[in-house]
């Protein structure tokens, strides 16, 4: 019997999270493994009078990209990657991963060429996105392998994932209708002000959000979402920070990881496994060194770390940075054909804006 809560998901995409239309251009871009939502998504999006296209990815193909690519091959992009990005009036991404690890034997320096390939194309498809010209929408569809990553069984998954997306309530809808407002009202608060001072046991850092506007994050960019994040002043940052939880990027896993910042630069970084990618990534450009993102988790239904950052970012009690490409609708103004975010335990910690304070111990106080 087919689980009642897929066609749930695929409607509250469909019509909440991407609010498709009739005429729209709709891209699904999906994996096999992922067969049930993804007939119950184009189903809903045909209802919807959108015009679909799909895009289906063999598992197994990027190790095998990466590992027999040459440098040209690399460096090239798809044009029909380029139309969607030009053209298209929205995008679904479905995560459905057959092995977590696929990437742990490539080089680092090809995963970092092959970003620094796309730094355009992510320029055009986030500036559209920012301009409210193109709407996307990440989520992930529960597998083994994801279960696995987990430390789950794949049924206790499945109760994680969509608990975490409030599908088990009777209108999620208007679940996350409601996490809108509060976030909102978090934003109004920090509208207009100007410095943000970090402490805790893991992190000692300030920055500047003159100017910048935080975005609330309730369940159309990411599903399932629960965040508020801007884009710091790009040469403001300054300190340390020590990401308690794991950076995972490609499959791969960075612990330990410790960044030192100078005048908003990077200039130092240490991890206890992983450090040759965790620097061929911060190497990725010029601008790959400097902060793009600054997160706070909102979302309290997420109770555990899953090595799935569309999740661990949004646990509430956590702060999240991430290296490289900023928010153009925040104000950011940092290029980069990387985004790393990396996750920061705030259980002891406070968070002060221009001298007040507005968050401590993983909880919001104002």
């Amino acid at each position: 019997m087919a689980d009642p809560r897929i066609t749930k998901l695929a409607q509250v995409l469909v019509q909440y999270s991407l609010q498709l239309g009739p005429g729209d251009e709709f891209l699904l871009d999906t994996s096999p493994l992922a067969a049930e939502l993804n007939l119950a998504v184009y189903k809903e999006a045909l209802l919807s009078g959108a015009h679909v296209m799909t895009s289906c990815s063999i598992p197994g193909t990027s190790e095998i990209f990466f590992k027999y690519a040459n440098d040209e091959q690399i460096d090239y992009v798809s044009p029909i990657r380029w139309l969607v990005a030009e053209r298209f009036s929205a995008v679904l991404y479905i995560d459905a991963e057959h092995n977590t690890r696929e990437l742990s034997g490539v080089d680092p320096a090809r995963q970092s060429r092959a970003q620094k390939a796309r730094a355009e194309l992510s320029k055009l498809f986030y500036g559209r996105a920012a301009r409210k010209e193109l709407r996307w929408c990440l989520t992930v569809f529960p597998t083994h392998a994801s279960a696995q990553e987990a430390d789950m069984s794949l049924s206790e998954y499945e109760d994680f994932v969509y608990g975490a997306g409030m599908l088990d309530r009777e209108d999620p809808v208007a679940a996350w209708q409601e996490e809108a407002e509060r976030q909102r009202r978090l934003i109004a608060w920090l509208a207009g002000k100007k410095e943000v001072v970090i402490r805790g046991d893991n992190v000692d850092i300030s920055m500047s959000i003159e100017g910048r506007k935080f975005i609330e994050s309730a369940g159309r960019v990411n599903f399932p979402s629960g965040e508020i994040f801007t884009s710091p002043v790009r040469d403001s940052v300054n300190g340390w920070v020590r990401f308690s939880y794991p950076a995972i990027y490609g499959g791969r896993e960075v612990q330990d990881i410790e960044l030192w910042f100078e005048d908003g630069r990077a200039v130092k970084e240490r991890a206890s496994k992983g450090q040759d990618l965790l620097s061929a990534l911060l190497d990725t450009d010029e601008r790959s060194r400097y902060l793009g993102e600054l997160g706070i988790g909102t979302n309290y239904n997420i109770q555990r770390f899953v090595k799935n950052m569309l999740f661990d970012e949004k646990i509430g009690g956590t702060i999240h940075l991430a290296l490289g490409a900023g928010f153009p609708e925040a104000g950011g103004d940092t290029d980069s054909g990387l985004h790393w975010d990396m996750l920061c335990n705030m259980a002891q910690g406070e968070i002060l804006v221009d001298g007040e304070l507005f968050y401590q111990n993983g909880q919001f106080v104002v």
